[in-house]
């Protein structure tokens, strides 16, 4: 035991530890005004390099917007950065998500912070990117090299898609044709939804090379499809016998599910769920906004034919409900197609197949034992988000890609319509309480999705632990 200091000894012994710790600060800053390099900031606390550490903060900001941009929530791309700042070795990260940037912040050599933003330029659906961005943030998360890890994410970014674009706008078009059998078309109708998608994809293709915002290309695309709809009202007394029916609602309900389809419902709801509440308010009212479009290019196209002495008798007509296992089949196609038109793998598609079927199928019975609409659109979707969290992640695909292909079969794309149509005829309560009607399906399917992704998680980490055990098991009687 060392012996005890007198007072004078004491405040000796502290005089002496000050004037050297302000003799070390002062050469430190001295040397770092001369341009030369200090020993105490080659490392951080972590014991990275302070290179590493800024090299390592550049990659982890440029993931993270790159994941924003392709869709991926605020939690998931949190949840991402943090686990891949964990394998980089920077043990304080911090991670704000907005709905236009990034900010990552770090700890570097004597607790300097130090933080990166990126700013969101641009937002395009890309499943196939998400999936690879989503798989290169785990094996960071498992320890990856800081130079690796950011050569890999230039190449993933600078990589060509799996396919051409215009497989992906045939993928819109098979998602019309699909949607068309499941409102009760016939081969004319999906025909003539095919072809409105066709030219809608036109389009909003050359809409877009010349950078018109989103809002009016959703406003170009609904004057569209419903442009479509009161030509064939025209021209359905002069069409041959032998056609058929051709309701021209079911044609523009077909085509407004593929302008309803890009809207981030699950995401707004999964990040108001997380508690992401600023990011969340940002896509529900882009979502709004959007929505807005469709109404404004519908309404102004019924104004006008109405104005120009168009006799507006579009009906409503009840048609009957196809089979159950038309609807399962239609059901699928319709997710594989916008699947495709997102540029997924093989993998994503096939899981985003299993997932419209399922929901579709599931719609449908809860339907023919009575429930309503909403309830019947809730369970469906909740099926789809136990699915798409309990088994994509298993295959290398993220759940959200799943989710959204999966709902797509039960958007109210024909509702939204109808609502708009009796709104602009004069029903103004009538039309309100349709809208409010297809805004609550919209609703119950990305709450149920969230709901579905939240209840898998605990039944995935029980499966994990349950096949660790397994495996411990059988190691311990091979031995």
């Amino acid at each position: 035991m060392p012996p005890l200091l007198t007072g004078r000894a004491a405040s000796g012994r502290v005089r002496d530890r000050v004037a050297t710790a302000v003799a070390s600060t002062a050469s430190t800053v001295v040397a770092r005004l001369a341009g030369h390099p200090v020993a105490e900031d080659a490392h951080d606390d972590g014991g990275v390099p302070h290179e590493q550490v800024l090299a390592a903060l550049r990659a982890l900001t440029r993931m993270a917007e790159a994941l924003l941009s392709c869709g991926a929530s605020a939690a998931d791309v949190t949840a991402l950065t943090l686990r891949a700042a964990a394998g980089a070795g920077l043990r304080r990260t911090q991670v704000d998500i907005t709905f236009t940037a990034v900010v990552v912040s770090t700890t570097g050599a004597d607790g300097v912070p130090l933080t990166d933003v990126r700013v969101v330029q641009a937002r395009s659906t890309d499943y196939s990117r998400l999936s690879r961005l989503y798989a290169l943030a785990h094996e960071a998360g498992d320890g990856l090299a800081v130079d690796e890890l950011d050569e890999r994410l230039k190449r993933l970014l600078t990589a060509r898609r799996p396919y051409r674009g215009s497989v992906a706008s045939l993928g819109a078009v098979g998602l019309a044709v699909s949607v068309a059998v499941l409102l009760g078309g016939g081969w004319a109708v999906a025909a003539a939804a095919a072809g409105t998608t066709a030219v809608l994809q036109v389009l909003l293709f050359a809409l877009n090379r010349r950078g018109l915002p989103a809002f009016f290309q959703q406003v170009a695309g609904a004057a569209l499809a419903t442009a479509v709809a009161l030509g064939l009202l025209l021209w359905q007394p002069h069409l041959p016998g032998w056609i058929g029916a051709l309701p021209p609602s079911l044609v523009v309900g077909s085509g407004i599910v593929v302008l309803l389809a890009g809207l981030s419902l699950v995401g707004s709801a999964e990040d108001a769920i997380s508690g992401f509440y600023v990011t969340a308010g940002a896509r529900a009212f882009e979502t709004v906004v959007l929505t807005a479009g469709l109404v404004l290019g519908i309404a102004g196209v019924l104004d006008l034919g109405q104005r120009a002495g168009i006799a507006l008798s579009l009906t409503f007509t009840a048609t009957a409900a196809p089979a159950v296992a038309v609807q399962v089949l239609a059901g699928a196609t319709a997710a594989l197609s916008w699947a495709v038109s997102g540029y997924a793998d093989g993998r994503a598609l096939a899981l985003a197949a299993l997932a419209g079927g399922t929901g579709s199928a599931v719609n449908a019975l809860a339907l023919a034992a009575g429930a309503g609409p909403l309830t019947a659109a809730g369970a469906a979707a909740l099926v789809v988000g136990l699915m798409a969290e309990g088994t994509a992640w298993r295959w290398g695909v993220p759940g959200l890609v799943v989710s959204v292909c999966g709902i797509v079969p039960l958007l109210p794309g024909l509702a939204t319509y109808r609502a708009i149509f009796t709104l602009v005829g004069g029903g103004t309560s009538a039309g309100l309480g349709m809208l409010v009607e297809a805004l609550g399906t919209a609703l119950a399917l990305a709450a149920g999705v969230t709901l579905g992704e939240f209840c898998s998680t605990p039944l995935r980490r029980e499966f994990d632990r349950v096949e660790r055990r397994v495996r411990r098991r059988s190691l311990n009687r091979s031995f």
